[in-house]
């Protein structure tokens, strides 16, 4: 994010030529109130959309027939700096205000929440992570900014890269999955995607990654719930990715909700200024979450409101979103001292900054031949939204090879979850309209599929046993679609049982019935947010498709996937638990001295397994991939890592393959494995391709507990595979002190 020295002199110019209401007023993020029939705050309204409380239907009515105060009067006196929404038209007339009638003229930063696609939803995070595409991540997100500039929104709050380990935590389906590397990967390119094309106003945004740090890492996976960790885990682990995503000129940031060791991030000095910004060297600003600053005193660190928004602003964090507690007790505490105007500045100047890069100054307003554009979702992007929902389908297990299914069979297509189009686009997803959803219904019959589609049962409510028995005589195979509703994950969706929901269970025991007495095949469609727990649906069902929530196109990417028009490719982005009590459980755990086994002194269960039912990286095909030839040599500042992979099954296919490796010997205990490398190879039936990988030493370095970085000496392992637990692996001893 680089502005011109003349763009850097106007910013000081400004700067001081505010008064200080006015410096304050950047600093306060502002949502539209409502009045009237519905009386309740913009943020409670969105979270009542996201937890389904209030439907995408009545929220429009709502927002047609309710009250707003957007703070006119406050925009035109220079007391806000930015205001969230989505409404074009409104944007352009609160623009018109800040910059035509507030005496410094000073544009809005206008934010929104997408986090997966605005109108053009494509699939939740933890599925689209699967896909191990970093192209695809980068061209989503750049459909993302492209729509959302046109909606009058050119700040996104995205994009969200905590690393989760917990699956019970509903916003793991927000995020990238388990692996700090893949989140990283994940994180440069959602940050190129929306910030890099700048070849036109309307193709970009600022980014805003969140959540810092540690949100993911809650106790007991409750949401809000407190987080405690080693200054090392911190570092090796939820880091990372916000240190990539800085690297990669990310905008903003914003703080999450959660403590950190004692101290709430809203106002934590040791993530937002020492870390964040002397560090890392963030040029762009922090935010609160919404009402952090004053959930501060709730937590117990901070007397009172006032005291809340001095220890945040001193902290580092440089705007308040939506409590107010700037703008009605910083002047005060800049009067008296308690808050410095090179503080003050610091931040204004960090906001002014985005502000100018965004080229605001320049060109604050929606293009109305733009916002018509959109009306009808345009081609290409459905496109991307196809693509990446059909790379982020995950093949769990193919007994009997099922799968693909013949267009000719006839197919019963069961569960309540398979018809909704409401429920194809998951958590967090604010603009999408039903009619521009398909349905795995719709899907099957958009490319004429012989189907008839029985409800049968889903995750709420009773079970049919009569329809299930009539699908399954009326069909060659039964297509079963389960899982979770759209409200079972996200914000404020933690679970403390993640089996599958309602009496699906039961339902599938009656499918596994009835189709055996009628000789029929079952296939079983998952639709979810979060990894679930699927021992008894991984023993007894012979065929399991994980399709997440994968956007607008979910219906005709589960149909290409069914019938072999796209062989499936993607891996896990977090394990799978058997059951319940293995959580948390993720691949890249420390070695520990009695590493779990089969025999009782070691770390295990005596009533479950102690591995992940399905490991990180996990994913099947309708063809075969070998590996061999592993082969790993030292340069001088790199190993140069081979490997020769060969399909030997009768299709096509593409493989991902993972890079793996293991400091077996170091000052601090290190993981038993770590992905440093992926890449996406297609081949043909028979064809063998050598890959290699490029392993900087420099790379190979691990945070120690007072936040340095060390380079040791000693051996390793390399791995390369499928996934993290089947590898081929090489072991290596390096010298590397002098490498950095």
């Amino acid at each position: 994010m680089k502005l011109t020295k003349e763009q850097n002199e106007k910013i000081e110019a400004l700067l001081s030529e505010m008064t200080l209401e006015e410096k304050i007023g950047q600093t306060n993020l502002e949502a539209p109130s409502i009045a009237g029939g519905f009386d309740v705050s913009f943020e409670e309204l969105i979270e009542m959309v996201n937890d389904g409380r209030v439907s995408q239907d009545e929220f429009q009515k709502m927002m047609a027939g309710a009250q707003r105060d957007y703070h006119e009067e406050d925009i035109r006196l220079g007391l806000v700096g930015g205001m969230m929404g989505d409404d074009p038209v409104k944007a352009n007339e609160l623009q018109k205000i800040a910059c035509e009638q507030s005496r410094l003229g000073i544009p809005l930063l206008m934010g929104y929440d997408v986090i997966h696609g605005l109108r053009t939803v494509y699939p939740i995070a933890i599925a689209e992570a699967g896909s191990f595409d970093t192209d695809l991540f980068e061209r989503t997100a750049q459909t993302a900014a492209k729509e959302s500039r046109a909606n009058g929104i050119n700040w996104n709050f995205a994009p969200m890269i905590d690393v989760a380990r917990d699956a019970r935590w509903g916003r793991v389906s927000e995020g990238p999955g388990e692996d700090p590397y893949l989140a990283s990967c994940f994180a440069k390119a959602k940050i190129r995607g929306l910030q890099n094309d700048r070849s036109s106003a309307l193709n970009y945004v600022a980014a805003c990654m969140k959540h810092f740090v540690g949100y993911s890492a809650c106790e007991s996976g409750r949401d809000y719930n407190t987080t405690s960790m080693s200054v090392s885990q911190l570092h090796n682990v939820y880091l990372p990715p916000f240190r990539e995503a800085v690297r990669e000129g990310a905008a903003s940031v914003m703080a999450a909700f959660n403590d950190l060791n004692g101290i709430p991030c809203t106002l934590n000095p040791y993530t937002l200024r020492t870390i964040l910004k002397e560090t890392y060297g963030m040029q762009g600003f922090a935010v609160s979450d919404a009402n952090g600053i004053k959930e501060c005193v709730v937590h117990g660190i901070a007397e009172d409101e006032a005291d809340a928004g001095i220890q945040s602003v001193n902290a580092g964090l440089d705007m308040d979103m939506g409590t107010h507690i700037y703008k009605e007790h910083l002047k005060q505490a800049a009067e008296n001292g308690q808050v410095s105007m090179e503080v003050l500045d610091d931040a204004v100047r960090r906001i002014l900054r985005v502000k100018m890069w965004l080229g605001l100054f320049d060109n604050p307003y929606v293009d109305e031949n733009t916002i018509r554009q959109y009306q009808t979702l345009p081609k290409e992007h459905l496109e991307i939204s196809l693509e990446a929902a059909k790379k982020s389908i995950v093949l769990l297990k193919n007994d009997g090879q099922a799968l693909p299914l013949n267009k000719k069979e006839k197919i019963s297509l069961a569960g309540t979850l398979a018809a909704d189009r409401s429920e194809v686009c998951g958590a967090w997803a604010m603009g999408w309209k039903s009619s521009d959803c398909v349905s795995i219904l719709d899907g099957l019959k958009n490319c004429g599929a012989d189907v008839t589609y029985f409800p049968c049962g889903g995750p709420q409510g009773e079970i049919n046993e009569e329809e299930i028995a009539k699908a399954c005589e009326e069909a060659d195979t039964v297509v079963a679609v389960i899982g979770e509703l759209v409200t079972m994950t996200g914000e404020a969706a933690s679970k403390a049982d993640i089996e599958m929901p309602g009496k699906q269970r039961r339902m599938m025991e009656l499918f596994l019935k009835h189709t055996a007495a009628a000789g029929k095949k079952l296939i079983t469609i998952l639709m979810n947010g979060r990894p679930l727990a699927l021992g008894w649906e991984a023993e007894h069902l012979p065929v399991l498709v994980e399709a997440w929530h994968l956007g607008v196109q979910m219906g005709n990417a589960v149909a290409a996937v069914l019938f072999g028009d796209e062989n499936p490719s993607a891996k896990l982005a977090a394990s799978f638990p058997s059951v319940n009590g293995q959580c948390p459980i993720y691949y890249n755990h420390p070695s520990t001295g009695r590493p779990g086994s089969k025999s009782k002194f070691t770390s295990r269960y005596l009533d479950a397994p102690h591995e992940a039912l399905f490991p990180f990286g996990y994913g099947l095909s309708y063809t075969d991939f070998a590996y061999s030839g592993l082969n790993v040599t030292e340069e001088s500042e790199a190993l140069n890592i081979q490997v020769t992979v060969k399909n030997t099954g009768s299709r096509e296919g593409t493989e991902i393959v993972q890079l793996y490796m293991q400091d077996i010997t170091a000052s601090l205990v290190r993981p038993v494995k770590e992905l440093k490398g992926f890449l996406r190879v297609h081949l043909l039936c028979g064809e063998e391709k050598t890959v290699t990988f490029s392993l900087q030493k420099k790379d190979m370095g691990f945070y120690d507990n007072e936040g340095t970085y060390r380079l040791e000496d000693g051996s390793f392992y390399i791995f390369a595979g499928t996934d993290s637990k089947n590898c081929l692996s090489q072991k290596i001893s390096l010298k590397r002190q002098s490498v950095c």
